[in-house]
């Protein structure tokens, strides 16, 4: 098999290597058809251009400023190689949800995966403190701080136009679902410790 030919293999089985077609006309026909097309093909006629240039003075100065200290380990971008000089600590990584994040963060942020991760350590969050207010003297209360009653109340939900009243009928089911399932998992619970005993 001679070199080209090894070559065309390996393009056709190279990932991301889409074939692609000649051009149906040419750079001179497409400017003369098309005013102002390629205008920026030549290097010397961009107004940029000498700006791109390696060693040319531009008067531009930056110094790196001075770092944060890091008190505890931040979660960071496998792009990128340092952290950002000043980075958020109102929130730190806690529990379950970040254990999630961190892991997240070992996918790049071009993947769904790191994305779809977070999202999850956002819902266990909300979960563990949805049951960690069971345990105090005002738990979260589904229906008023939903606005379901106030949607009863004012007829809004029976507007027309708007787009979210296709799907009212769901929402209470999404609102009351879990609760309503970490009720039933609670009594099947003290009915199995109940028959224990």
């Amino acid at each position: 098999m001679s070199d080209t030919e090894t070559g065309a293999a390996q393009q056709h089985t190279a990932p991301y290597a889409a074939h692609k077609a000649a051009p149906k006309e040419s750079a001179q026909e497409l400017r003369e058809r098309i005013p102002g097309w390629g205008a920026d093909l030549d290097p010397a006629d961009r107004p940029s251009h000498p700006k791109e240039q390696p060693g040319i003075a531009t008067g531009a100065h930056w110094e790196f400023p001075d770092r944060q200290q890091q008190n505890v380990p931040r979660e960071m971008s496998i792009e990128h190689g340092i952290l950002p000089p000043v980075f958020g600590t109102s929130a730190p990584l806690h529990g379950i949800s970040g254990a999630i994040r961190k892991y997240a963060y070992s996918y790049g942020e071009g993947r769904a995966a790191h994305w779809l991760l977070l999202m999850a350590a956002d819902r266990v969050d909300a979960g563990v403190h949805h049951v960690r207010s069971l345990a105090t003297l005002r738990p979260d209360n589904p229906v008023t701080e939903t606005g379901v009653l106030s949607e009863i109340r004012l007829g809004r939900h029976r507007r027309q136009g708007r787009v979210d009243a296709h799907h009212s009928w769901l929402d209470p089911l999404l609102v009351a679902g879990p609760w309503v399932l970490a009720g039933l998992a609670a009594l099947a619970a003290l009915r199995a410790l109940r028959r224990g005993l």
